[in-house]
């Protein structure tokens, strides 16, 4: 999980994306991998675009939920704590080929001094003050709930309606940070800047949550001791989300290098599951307003995997390991499939069936067989040399149109809107047109007629094919960073044209980068037949 970027230090700020921090109470499993899976794929396209880089995630060691998953094992919370984060988080994060900058973990001491200076500022301002709190509690999420919102249970119970599970009826002294202060400016900023939230339906969500009126936030705990203490009084810890949400202020320097806090802060994108949104979009601002910093460009909420309906979660029994499905189809295919098969923000169900069909048919048929068979005519008839392309015809030009429309639909949509599946479908589109292109160009039988003419003719086409995979590479290597190295490597361009990662998207679709000659090699099959 070694960062593959460079601490943005000074001059312009960098383009800076957070993953949640994921709660240790179990191993990962493929809701966790899909928020991070896309924050990498994210980031991984800005640095190809020659952007400044700064991609953040890490873990949310604190609270009640941690404490009795520990002493249920028999162990301490720190314990805990540190035996997942070495041999399930981390190592999860290596083995998908996540390329972030830095992992924070909330019981470090560059997070928990820089917190309990951030409230004490609140404390001193006047945000905070004590108060009394009584209601149902979900240890789970962590949060008191609104008694509307709760499910009804067998025996007259009250669940969660996140978790399934009873709620607690919590009372106790804490301190209170005025949240109800903030409902008007929130809602200024949600008017003034309407891509804060996305996508839209989330958006409508929080706008009418905070426009049914604000009550002030409880920011401490006093039942238990697993937790930051409060500077100015430590019978209490601070509320473990408000301690996990100023992660990404302290990761980037909060309070401790104030030149690198202003060239990554704040973050571009906020990835969460909308499981957590209202955290997000509501509670995190007003704590920024509060203490005069400036606010996150976009909060970006997630869908929920289903399965069988469900959302995937230990909790509901739902969840399944990365590594399950990472041993059948590949770690590239993998990061592919979430990001090709749900649109980003909506809810999407995973079936291995339609995992299989997907593999099969777009990535070993389309992609990975159109990679093969052109090297391999150029091996069969070039010796294994690029040849030099004669004049470009009609197919050549309408295929160089095709490219050029996939890098800006492919750049806009992943760039700019997050929409990973249309801008992997945009690429896939032109994986079709190269797939047509040669189906109509019939390489094989230009070949059978030795003239000069034909000659000529089948080096365009081949050029043609192996430039558009040239290209692919490029655009692809965000998605599926493995598969589109064993691509450039194939064509020869690592020696020809550099590293893979410092090829720029936005010279992706100039035509002729491939110079002529350049070895061209068949290796293995970029996606080999599954095995049933």
């Amino acid at each position: 999980m070694a960062a593959t970027g460079s601490d943005p230090g000074t001059g312009a700020k960098a383009y800076y994306v957070s993953t949640p921090i994921y709660y240790v109470n179990d191993a990962p499993h493929l809701g966790h991998a899909y928020t991070t899976v896309a924050g990498d794929v994210l980031t991984r396209w800005h640095r190809q675009r020659g952007e400044k880089v700064w991609f953040l995630t890490g873990t949310d060691e604190h609270g009640q939920k941690i404490m009795r998953t520990a002493e249920a094992n028999g162990v301490s919370p720190r314990e805990w704590a540190d035996t997942l984060v070495a041999d399930a988080w981390k190592p999860l994060w290596q083995h998908l080929d996540i390329a972030n900058d830095d992992f924070i973990r909330t019981t470090e001491k560059r997070h928990t001094d820089r917190v309990r200076e951030f409230f004490q500022a609140l404390h001193d301002k006047g945000e905070i003050y004590p108060g009394g709190y009584e209601g149902p509690y979900c240890v789970g999420c962590e949060e008191y709930k609104v008694p509307g919102e709760l499910l009804d249970g067998e025996g007259g119970a009250k669940l969660c309606p996140i978790h399934k599970r009873p709620v607690e009826l919590l009372k106790e002294e804490n301190y209170f940070f005025r949240l109800s202060d903030y409902g008007p400016r929130l809602l200024e900023h949600y008017e003034a800047n309407p891509g804060f939230i996305q996508p839209e339906s989330a958006r409508n969500e929080v706008i009418n949550f905070v426009r049914q009126g604000l009550t002030d936030l409880s920011i401490s705990r006093s039942t238990f001791d697993w937790g930051i203490p409060v500077p100015w009084d430590t019978r209490h810890v601070i509320y473990v989300w408000v301690d996990a949400l100023l992660n990404y202020a302290t990761a980037v320097g909060f309070g401790a290098d104030q030149e690198r806090f202003e060239s990554i802060f704040p973050a571009d994108v906020h990835l969460v599951g909308k499981d957590i949104l209202r955290f997000h979009a509501v509670i995190w601002p007003a704590m920024l307003m509060a203490n005069g910093l400036p606010l996150p460009g976009k909060v970006a909420a997630n869908g929920w995997l289903l399965v069988g309906g469900e959302k995937m979660s230990k909790s509901n029994l739902t969840g399944i390991k990365p590594q399950d499905l990472t041993s059948h189809f590949g770690v590239d295919a993998y990061r592919w499939y979430f990001l090709r098969a749900i649109a980003f923000g909506q809810d999407g169900s995973f079936s291995w069936e339609d995992f299989q069909v997907r593999y099969t048919s777009e990535l070993a048929n389309d992609y990975g067989n159109l990679a093969s068979r052109v090297a391999a005519m150029i091996g069969k008839y070039f010796d294994g040399a690029l040849p030099e392309p004669g004049e470009a015809g009609e197919a050549e030009r309408s295929l160089h149109e095709a490219l050029a429309t996939a890098v800006t639909e492919a750049d806009r949509r992943i760039g700019d809107e997050l929409d990973f599946q249309g801008g992997i479908a945009a690429v896939f589109d032109f994986i079709k047109r190269v797939n047509g292109y040669l189906t109509a160009q019939e390489p094989w039988k230009v070949a059978k007629d030795t003239s000069e003419p034909a000659r000529a003719r089948l080096a365009t086409i081949l050029y043609t094919a192996a430039e558009s995979l040239r290209a692919i590479a490029v655009l692809l290597h965000p998605v599926m960073p493995t598969t589109s190295r064993a691509l450039w490597d194939s064509l020869g361009a690592d020696e020809a044209l550099g590293d893979l990662a410092a090829q720029r998207v936005g010279e992706a679709a100039r035509w002729g980068q491939l110079p002529p000659t350049t070895p061209i090699t068949k290796g293995a099959p970029l996606f080999p037949r599954l095995e049933e």
